[in-house]
């Protein structure tokens, strides 16, 4: 417990002072300034009402007219202060809120994707889940507990030291009998009576919801997993209907919804249980004190005003030690999301050392070729799939990469552009070169037609009648008039389309260097001797590396690399 406490606490700090000790921190620091003063003046307002019952009360029980009107104009001042003060001070932690989990969203989306980290993750850690989740959802819930729960803690210990010594000057002292003449004398017994009744539902508290911590943990993976595999659904929804694949991923969905159903029944058990004890505690504590002082009202020793007063003292003081009470379950599930986001850092960090240490180094040099140098492909389990391959291409050199499915051809064009860290060896890019890589199924952007053919450089000067005249030698002429449209364009183009959109793409874009990994696989024979065609007559000074199993590509390329299996391979001219 002790481990898993200490690792909490360095994990929360790490996630909160990198925004505390950014660019923004003293805007966000002179924000929350003002926060905390307003917190400050809500429990001095606190105090004055307090104050206020003891008069109000009094003079009610006086039936003094004058008192009564003099004390209903005081509250409303005070009520009018209370107002302000609870509107700007809910505004303002809202606004710190948000810009905190502006910045922090921002920086963590720039770590996902610096290095290329979010795919490495695919690939070397299988227990960071859903981390879009946890950027989306994680972040936004750490920063909103973190706020409530320090400023509700900072609350609560500025109104314990005020009532602490408002209550002890109202409780007077009780004598205990002992037996015979002899007595023992309680100063302030009321404030003991507060912190013994509050200790003890402290201790009953943690012990009932301490399991809230894991179950609120696998609440959100279990609630993350289910929404992921809908989205599956919505992404690959023709080819489930081609399949007439319904019922398996009804069957699916129903196995991910049982762990979030099972779950939830946990939770809402073990809140339940917690309901008990928070409702029981909080409905003693409203009559408690009044039970308690009631004794020196009876004797006359205070007035129905002190009596109101030494409530509401009381319950003030109550209030502020049950603080880890009434905030277990948001504290249960502050500790979920920080151990879920620590993970999530810890697996980012680890990933970016391992890409800034891997054993392929990819460079960048002044000469204008592309060298490869003793490289060795391997799988995560460490079959290899390349050996010792050395290769040399100049500018406007074409090579074909041939073999076996599964050989390693399309895991070498994952090397050459530095994001497969299985191997070693040494990869040397020209400086200042432009490379594109058009994988077999085009990866297509949400936004208009023209965001898709200008992704990823997108340049504002290709003019829209240079689209318009690539589209028509692609044969993508028909799609012209929805040039400007938003549309969700891989769900509605072809697969064949898409890849004569990835070599429209290419053309605009003219790379120094084209990658291309069976981006011909979905177009006939005549549409892919058109689409390389087009390549060698627009980009005369492109060197061109494709992947490809049809022998008609061999005319289109000056050299061939041949994977033989076993890591083997053979280079040779066309």
């Amino acid at each position: 417990m002790q481990k898993i406490n200490r690792r909490f606490l360095k994990g929360t700090w790490n996630l909160t002072k990198i925004y505390w000790m950014s660019e923004e921190k003293w805007r966000s620091r002179l924000l929350l300034a003002v926060i905390v003063g307003l917190n400050i003046g809500y429990v001095y307002l606190t105090v004055l009402f307090n104050s206020w019952y003891n008069s109000f009360y009094d003079a009610l029980q006086n039936h003094d007219t004058a008192g009564i009107f003099s004390a209903l104009r005081y509250f409303s001042v005070l009520a009018a202060f209370n107002i302000v003060v609870c509107v700007y001070q809910q505004y303002l932690q809202q606004l710190l809120e948000i810009r905190w989990r502006r910045w922090i969203t921002e920086h963590y989306l720039k770590d996902w994707l610096n290095k290329r980290t979010y795919y490495l993750l695919q690939l070397l850690d299988k227990t960071t889940d859903n981390p879009d989740q946890r950027i989306s959802e994680d972040l936004r819930d750490f920063v909103s507990l973190s706020l409530n729960l320090s400023l509700g803690f900072l609350q609560a210990a500025s109104t314990l030291v005020c009532f602490v010594v408002i209550l002890w000057n109202l409780s007077g002292s009780i004598s205990i009998p002992l037996g015979g003449h002899h007595q023992f004398t309680v100063p302030g017994y009321l404030v003991w009576a507060a912190i013994i009744y509050s200790f003890v539902g402290t201790w009953l508290t943690a012990k009932i919801g301490h399991p809230l911590v894991n179950i609120n943990f696998n609440q959100q993976r279990y609630e993350a997993d289910f929404r992921f595999s809908l989205v599956r659904l919505r992404e690959n929804s023709e080819g489930i209907a081609l399949y007439g694949g319904e019922n398996q991923e009804q069957a699916h969905f129903t196995e991910k919804f049982k762990n979030v159903f099972n779950n939830f029944r946990s939770l809402i058990k073990r809140q339940k249980k917690l309901t008990w004890l928070t409702s029981g505690y909080s409905q003693i504590a409203i009559i408690f004190p009044i039970v308690v002082a009631m004794p020196r009202f009876l004797r006359n020793e205070i007035q129905l005003g002190g009596l109101m007063q030494i409530a509401d003292a009381f319950g003030s003081v109550q209030t502020s030690l049950s603080y880890f009470v009434n905030s277990y379950s948001s504290l249960a599930q502050w500790q979920a999301v920080v151990n879920r986001l620590t993970g999530f850092v810890d697996n980012i960090d680890r990933v970016s050392v391992l890409s800034d240490t891997g054993a392929i180094q990819v460079g960048r040099v002044a000469e204008p070729a592309l060298s490869v140098e003793g490289l060795t492909i391997a799988l995560p389990s460490g079959q290899r799939l390349l050996d010792s391959l050395e290769l040399e291409l100049k500018a406007g050199d074409s090579l074909l990469i041939t073999g076996p499915s599964g050989c390693g051809k399309s895991t070498l064009l994952r090397t050459l552009a530095g994001i497969w860290p299985f191997g070693q060896g040494n990869i040397n890019i020209p400086l200042n070169h432009t490379l594109l890589f058009l994988p077999q199924k085009p990866y297509l952007p949400l936004g208009t037609l023209k965001d898709v053919l200008l992704y990823p450089y997108g340049t504002a000067t290709i003019t829209d009648e240079t689209i318009q005249e690539v589209m028509v030698v692609c044969k993508l002429e028909d799609l012209i008039g929805r040039l400007d449209k938003v549309e969700n364009w891989s769900q509605i183009l072809s697969i064949g389309e898409q890849q004569r959109i990835a070599f429209a793409r290419a053309i605009l874009q003219r790379p120094e260097w084209l990658f291309l990994d069976e981006a011909t696989s979905a177009l006939d024979e005549p549409a892919e001797q058109a689409m390389y065609k087009l390549l060698h007559e627009r980009l005369e000074y492109s060197s061109i590396i494709s992947v490809g199993h049809r022998s008609t590509l061999i005319d289109y390329h000056k050299m061939r690399l041949n994977f033989a299996g076993a890591g083997r391979w053979d280079l040779q001219n066309t």
